[in-house]
């Protein structure tokens, strides 16, 4: 079967276009998706063309890992999934397109067991699983933080899943002022704190020149986390030498960490709501892409696939 897919084509070269799917395998679902995001992390690199070359990257490539939808069809193992409501953490299911990360279009393909049932109470808040797992992937590896630097929606993430295990609310820092707003807590501006004893410090801000301002707040042993997505980085020796910094990756989301979130959602003590900020047919999706990474007040955007 086709289905309509958003392509880049090349950096900054982007529509929607029917595409082939590839067959249906016996342990494969099909899933109509009603809504997707768009990162503003990785997705940027792409869009920029600034993504660091590994495998599966090229062009032309199907974008996205932030999907929700329903499981319409099923091969021969994976019937009792059909009509479940799921979330797509990225497909690789087109003929002529890579699908990196290939979930966003208005069917996909993709084995069952990468896809992820989800309560569909939840509605479009359920394509921020991708990105809470990475926020609690950033905390399980280490102490929760007691600052979190930049308050997008990575670093609001991160904040929630810290206060809801049971952690202080870490302080966070923002400088653009329109988003210094949080849920039962507020961010600063950075100008405004004068501590230099922070032991736990997690950047989400993916800024090239975040680690010289980092270690400049660390106590001596202390540790900053990198959870956003960056190009390269440099740093001065001689401070983070002087504080015995220590640096950690927090890389990709687990199952584990799929879980953790589950369930602290499940418990009530986790909520995504609030977090996107905007919504635009998929049939936008050429003034959307920029808008997403371009528009200081756009949190979080989101495409509606259910009227494609």
């Amino acid at each position: 079967m086709d289905t309509l897919a958003v392509i880049l084509d090349a950096p900054e070269l982007l529509g929607l276009r029917t595409l082939a799917l590839n067959a249906l395998g016996d342990g494969d679902v099909l899933v109509a998706v009603d809504w997707s995001g768009i990162s503003t992390g990785t997705e940027k690199l792409l869009w920029s063309g600034r993504m660091p070359s590994f495998p599966g990257m090229g062009y032309p490539l199907v974008p996205g890992y932030e999907s929700v939808g329903r499981v319409i069809d099923a091969g021969r193992d994976a019937r009792s999934r059909i009509d479940e409501w799921v979330f797509v953490p990225g497909a690789n299911c087109y003929q002529a397109a890579r699908g990196l990360f290939g979930g966003t279009a208005r069917h996909v393909i993709l084995p069952a067991a990468r896809a992820i049932p989800l309560d569909e109470r939840l509605g479009r808040d359920g394509i921020l699983m991708a990105l809470a797992a990475t926020a609690c992937h950033a905390i399980v590896g280490g102490s929760a933080p007691d600052l979190v630097i930049g308050h997008g929606i990575l670093g609001r993430l991160i904040t929630r899943i810290a206060i809801a295990s049971g952690a202080p609310a870490p302080t966070v820092w923002e400088t653009h002022p329109g988003r210094r707003q949080g849920d039962g807590y507020s961010a600063i501006d950075p100008a405004t704190d004068d501590r230099r004893d922070y032991r736990h410090i997690c950047d989400a801000s993916g800024a090239p020149d975040i680690l010289d301002l980092a270690v400049a707040r660390l106590a001596k042993g202390g540790e900053v986390v990198l959870a956003g997505f960056y190009d390269r980085l440099t740093f001065a020796f001689p401070p983070a030498f002087m504080r015995e910094a220590r640096f950690r990756i927090s890389a990709e989301f687990t199952p584990d960490d799929l879980a953790t979130v589950t369930a602290l959602i499940a418990g009530g003590a986790l909520r995504l709501d609030g977090l996107i900020s905007h919504v635009r047919d998929a049939g936008e999706a050429q003034d959307a892409y920029p808008a997403a990474f371009g528009d200081p007040d756009c949190l979080k955007m989101v495409l509606d696939w259910r009227h494609q």
